[in-house]
């Protein structure tokens, strides 16, 4: 693997945990199994379905996590679709740093992949990786692309598709919208929450949260 020449400054300490310090308590990070009932998680970089097409989690979590006004949010976006008979599918949500750098040096494109240098909604625990499944009949509805697309066709000011899947798009972006969430215009299943400087990198494995949550 190849050496970590970043800078990011990690901050791992343990107040980020602090669940009775109201200092702190926005950093907190919140299990989305646990919080958000009937949410259904299927996380790609857990195993072979993605772009580096190898578990890039190799604990093989069942469930992520984001910071506790994401998550709350996030719950408020998944009522508002279960009134329709949908659910929210997750693709992704905190993504330790060193998983960022290996993307990195595999696709070097800011579009895509966020530079290390800076580190990535998904390390800061404020970025979800989302689309939307029929609770009716179980079938993801048709965003005209799958995950991981690095074509324009990704990107939100693509019209090039059928009405159906643009409505299908919009209905995405304006639901995570209307609950405070920021789309990515290069990649129509990326949303992150706003402020990101406000949440510091974390570089921590799934078993270290699991642990940290409890």
């Amino acid at each position: 693997m190849p050496k970590r020449k970043s800078k990011v400054n990690f901050a791992e300490n343990q107040h980020f945990f602090k669940k009775n310090d109201k200092r702190y308590d926005s950093l907190s990070m919140i299990n989305l199994t646990q919080y958000i009932p009937g949410i259904v998680i299927d996380l790609r970089y857990a195993g072979y379905n993605n772009f580096m097409h190898i578990p890039m989690y190799k604990q093989h979590p069942n469930t992520t996590f984001l910071r506790k006004p994401a998550a709350e949010a996030l719950k408020k976006a998944q009522e508002a679709l279960n009134q329709q008979s949908l659910s929210l599918v997750i693709w992704d949500g905190y993504r330790p740093y060193d998983v960022t750098v290996d993307f990195w040096n595999k696709v070097h494109d800011e579009r895509y992949v966020a530079n290390p240098k800076n580190g990535s909604g998904h390390n800061r625990g404020i970025a979800v990786d989302v689309s939307i499944i029929n609770l009716k009949n179980g079938q993801l509805l048709n965003m005209g692309t799958d995950f991981d697309n690095f074509t324009d066709s990704a990107h939100a000011n693509f019209m090039g598709l059928p009405d159906s899947v643009l409505a299908n798009r919009r209905l995405l972006r304006q639901t995570m919208q209307a609950f405070g969430f920021e789309a990515l215009p290069t990649e129509w299943w990326h949303n992150s929450w706003p402020n990101a400087k406000h949440f510091p990198i974390l570089n921590v494995t799934f078993k270290q949260l699991q642990r940290m949550t409890k």
